[in-house]
């Protein structure tokens, strides 16, 4: 597989996640509980972080939230849980870390929307004056335009200047340029009093795909900032899904972004980790970072009337999925182990043949029994209704005697 040559960023440090160039795309996410519910949000940034999100974002847009968050982070340290805590703010943002130092200094990074400070003022000093925070505790801030949210003062006077032009741009072409200066002349600014250029991450989010793609590309050709990616409103389930996938994975593939979220829209009393979950398959399906063992499965077909092999790849991906926060601690390396649980005898041994471990059930009317391969090599047959305990005992087997210490020890033998 080619490696993806990306482009050169500084490396910001967040805490004590580091994002930029010289580092792997880091994965982050964002809370929806009332940041004032210290509990509730200890409890959802923890699953967030046990999921494998590195940075979580939390909302802090009033007094209650902003009061908040120190012991939030505390509560989140006497679990041992280090995941830097960034704060979104928007409209009041100066006021709040003024008032609340505690929260400045708490906080890992700052999220300013440059279209929502300084509303309606010919100044910036609600702007200045968070950046100044930022300094003062030596604080990274993201720059975070949103098309949903952009300056109108300078978006209207790119659009008169574009009606005066012989040959005017369509209006959506003027709004993502409108969006790159946002982020441009923010980020100017904010060096201007004194933010250090490898202290500024950008971001310019919108919700279509094409004009993700655009307007990053765009971005990424006029600067050399840290790059956050993602769609600003992915929307729900399969949509969401696929839509992410779609806007990230070239601009992922083009070297372009440091540091990803995907924004999906849960089910009412849903499970928020699973935009962390998304963010990593993206960046493992591309084959950017390996975050947990993946199972190739075939879609089924005629020859596969049973279900049975569904059941198993379900099994199989749920038993993943459960034993990985232990397994991550024992077996370094064990996510980049591949499995193969196929269906039928027409692709089931030449994937399995591909896989670490793979198991080809029976087809209909094929011969009751399912052959295993190990690295590519036939090694058993398993048959009955014990074929699913004696797979995951294989797993077992296999996770120990190449991941475990027993495999380390034997490397550096082999080694000398």
């Amino acid at each position: 597989m080619a490696e993806i040559q990306r482009r050169k960023t500084p490396t910001v440090n967040i805490g004590q996640v580091r994002v930029g160039w010289a580092v792997p795309v880091v994965v982050q996410s964002m809370t929806n509980t009332d940041t004032a519910d210290i509990s509730g949000t200890i409890e959802q940034v923890a699953a967030l972080a046990l999921a494998g999100s590195e940075i979580v974002r939390v909302t802090v847009n009033n007094e209650e939230a902003a009061a908040a968050v120190p012991q939030i982070v505390e509560g989140l340290d006497k679990r041992g849980l280090r995941v830097p805590i960034v704060g979104d703010f928007h409209y009041n943002g100066h006021l709040l870390l003024k008032k609340f130092p505690e929260t400045a200094r708490a906080l890992a990074k700052y999220r300013i929307n440059p279209g929502n400070v300084s509303i309606g003022r010919k100044d910036d000093d609600n702007f200045r004056i968070m950046i100044e925070c930022a300094i003062e505790n030596k604080k990274p801030v993201r720059i975070g335009v949103n098309w949903g949210s952009l300056d109108q003062s300078l978006l209207t006077r790119m659009m008169d200047e574009n009606s005066r032009q012989a040959h005017p741009l369509q209006a959506r072409d003027v709004m993502m340029e409108a969006m790159v200066m946002s982020a441009l002349n923010a980020a100017k600014s904010a060096e201007h009093y004194g933010l250090g250029h490898d202290q500024i991450i950008l971001s310019a989010k919108v919700s279509g795909v094409r004009d993700l793609i655009d307007v990053y590309t765009n971005l990424a050709a006029r600067c050399d900032y840290v790059l956050h990616l993602g769609l600003t409103e992915a929307g729900m389930g399969m949509k969401g899904l696929v839509a992410s996938t779609a806007g990230l994975a070239p601009l992922l593939l083009a070297g372009i972004g440091d540091t990803i979220r995907v924004s999906l829209t849960p089910k009412p009393n849903g499970d928020r980790t699973e935009e962390v979950l998304a963010a990593q398959q993206v960046l493992q399906s591309l084959g950017i970072r390996s975050f947990m063992p993946q199972v190739t499965s075939c879609p089924g077909c005629g020859r596969t009337t049973s279900t049975y092999f569904q059941e198993l790849a379900e099994q199989i991906q749920g038993y993943l999925r459960t034993s990985m926060p232990e397994w991550r601690k024992k077996y370094p390396g064990v996510e980049e182990l591949k499995l193969a649980v196929m269906g039928c005898v027409v692709n089931g041994p030449g994937e399995s043949k591909h896989a670490n471990l793979g198991i080809s059930l029976p087809g209909t009317f094929e011969e009751p029994k399912a052959p295993v391969y190990v690295d590519g090599k036939f090694t058993t047959t398993l048959h009955g209704d014990t074929i699913v305990a004696e797979f995951k005992q294989i797993l077992d087997n296999y996770v120990e005697s190449h991941y475990g210490q027993g495999a380390k020890s034997a490397e550096l033998v082999e080694a000398r």
